[in-house]
């Protein structure tokens, strides 16, 4: 919920935004894991079941470490 003055216009400092590329950024460079099942079916019988999961995180190779 945002706050708002008399006049009803939303108060929001700078601070406070933040740009879908920040988050982006963020989210990369600590990595996300997404999961979920899927399961088709038919007359209550499972025909398809499945189970998915994904990484999503930065690859960029600042530092070489050998």
């Amino acid at each position: 919920m945002q706050p708002y003055d008399s006049a009803g216009q939303s108060i929001i400092t700078p601070a406070a935004q933040t740009s879908l590329v920040d988050i982006l950024d963020r989210v990369l460079a600590s990595g996300v894991v997404i999961t979920g099942d899927v399961t088709i079916s038919i007359a209550e019988v499972d025909l398809i079941h499945l189970s998915l999961n994904a990484l999503l995180a930065s690859a960029v190779g600042g530092e070489d470490h050998r």
